[in-house]
């Protein structure tokens, strides 16, 4: 028994110790930091100086823009790219052909890096020589300088974010649907269901658990949105376009700021707990109530 112990010991040892220093590690250090006044290029003479950095953050109103900027995003994107991979994955699995073709065409915008998807739409929203504004140009309107206007700025970074990540969600609602008992489908039918209540009485519920899943993961991705707003506007323009993540990067790695950044990293992990809670609850709510049964 000593024996198994030792060699189950020994196999977990190596990802014991990886997630120890790559995860475990630069959280308490990210923390320890967070109550210090450490300055990159004066780190000899780092300080305790407690709540001060979190007090300074909260009070910031750039920090206040970047939180509702934010938020803002995570509710229009996560909202319209359930919304559209639903729709896709409902259209799609109705089809009898092409399917194959469809679902790679589909699924290509998500295969890209993000920083090589927002080179693309820099290039494509460009008022100079992009191609919507010539687009445009046909109709008499443009040109838009869409990037740094502080009317479309925002919503450029996300309807490219949108194009982007919708197919993830396709992806995983898809697989759920084919998961869906095809003989509820068919007992609905006998009693002369419609469409319409089959949705929502048989297929909604059935893939309920994947739509939430998928929720979680975006609303967790979309906090942490900085390639794209760095690549394709800087957090300008006045500050329309930053994210909380854009705010850490510029007080943290831009300006050095290293415990002033840890302060408002730390924020940013309990905001993104706090929007994550309620699957949390449910996960292990449902866990718990398949043990009961």
């Amino acid at each position: 028994m000593h024996s198994k112990q030792r060699f189950q010991w020994a196999m977990l040892a190596p990802v014991i110790l990886l997630l120890t220093g790559l995860t475990v590690f630069p959280i308490g250090y990210t923390i320890l930091n967070s109550f210090t006044d450490y300055y990159y290029l004066a780190s000899e003479s780092k300080q305790f100086i407690g709540f001060a950095n979190y007090i300074k953050v909260i009070q910031d109103e750039v920090f206040h823009k970047a939180v509702w900027n934010t938020v803002k995003f995570m509710v229009l994107a996560v909202t319209a790219e359930i919304a559209l991979g639903l729709g896709m994955a409902v259209l799609v699995e109705s089809l009898k052909r092409g399917l194959k073709i469809l679902r790679i065409s589909l699924l290509l915008p998500s295969l890209l890096p993000p920083v090589t998807v927002a080179l693309i739409w820099q290039m494509m929203l460009s008022n100079h020589n992009g191609i919507i504004n010539h687009l445009l140009s046909y109709f008499g309107r443009g040109p838009f300088n869409f990037l740094m206007d502080i009317h479309t700025a925002f919503y450029a970074v996300l309807f490219i974010d949108i194009w982007q990540w919708t197919p993830f969600a396709f992806l995983l609602i898809y697989a759920a649907l084919q998961a869906v008992p095809k003989l509820q489908y068919d007992a609905a039918k006998v009693d002369g269901a419609g469409r319409g209540r089959i949705f929502l009485h048989i297929t909604l519920p059935n893939i309920m658990p994947s739509l939430m899943m998928v929720i979680l993961l975006r609303t967790i991705d979309t906090f942490r949105l900085f390639d794209k707003v760095n690549i394709l506007t800087g957090g300008g323009p006045a500050n329309s376009t930053t994210t909380i993540t854009q705010y850490i990067y510029r007080h943290g790695v831009y300006n050095l700021q290293i415990g002033y950044g840890a302060a408002a990293s730390m924020i940013m992990v309990l905001l993104v707990l706090t929007f994550s809670i309620f699957y949390i609850k449910r996960s292990i709510g449902g866990s718990g109530h398949d043990m009961r049964y």
